[in-house]
């Protein structure tokens, strides 16, 4: 079995979609992580921790510093960390991922969206790959699209998805169902990438090796 690094790991959004690639799979976050879905977990600095041992390496720098229209009023904007991570992440099989907002600081990013795997989420994220990757076909907007489709935001979902669903009511199990994790608490959710999308990326650099 390959071993992989999640850093930045969060609750493992990513990680879950690692482990159904195949992946053993260790996380590393600079917070407790009571609900972190991996094999192993280390509460650590991710721009620290020992990197060698592993077959394949994921990284999800904090995004807040990337967010297009965050405001943050008189506190210090996030550190914007892809360069740093990328530098430490050369040597190695590995990908970095990030929202939109950072694509001028990724190099040849491929996109993905919910939409591309039979997700109900609209969550377009970019990730720039040590090996080739291409993306499936994209189409999350039009008529000849499923409008239920939601936004894992602080709003929920848009308006329209009320009115396909008039009386229902929008809960946390809805964000769970279009994302297709069924652990982690809203906020949570809000920072998690959907696990299709790194199993995806994980049966993609497998493939390389075969």
């Amino acid at each position: 079995m390959k071993h992989a690094l999640d850093l930045f790991c969060c609750a493992g959004g990513a990680t879950k979609g690692l482990q159904r690639a195949g992946f053993h799979v260790t996380g590393i976050d600079i917070r407790p992580q009571p609900r972190y879905c991996g094999d192993a977990f280390v509460q650590g600095d991710a721009l620290t921790f020992p990197l060698d041992g592993f077959d394949f390496i994921w990284a999800s720098p904090p995004c807040q510093g990337y967010s297009v229209g965050t405001g943050f009023g008189d506190r210090a904007k996030p550190p914007r960390l892809i360069a740093e991570v990328r530098k430490r992440l050369r040597p190695y099989a590995s990908v970095i991922e990030n929202v939109m907002g950072a694509k001028a600081h990724l190099y040849n990013p491929v996109m993905l969206c919910g939409a591309m795997f039979n997700l109900g989420v609209v969550r377009h994220r970019l990730f720039e790959a040590s090996f080739p990757l291409l993306p499936p076909p994209h189409k999350c907007h039009g008529k000849e699209v499923d409008r239920d489709l939601v936004s894992v935001t602080a709003h929920g979902p848009p308006p329209r998805w009320y009115r396909r669903h008039p009386g229902a009511t929008f809960n946390i199990k809805t964000w769970h169902d279009a994302m297709g994790i069924d652990w982690m608490t809203r906020n949570e959710l809000r920072e998690a990438i959907p696990p299709a999308y790194a199993e995806f990326i994980g049966r993609a650099f497998l493939a390389t090796l075969a």
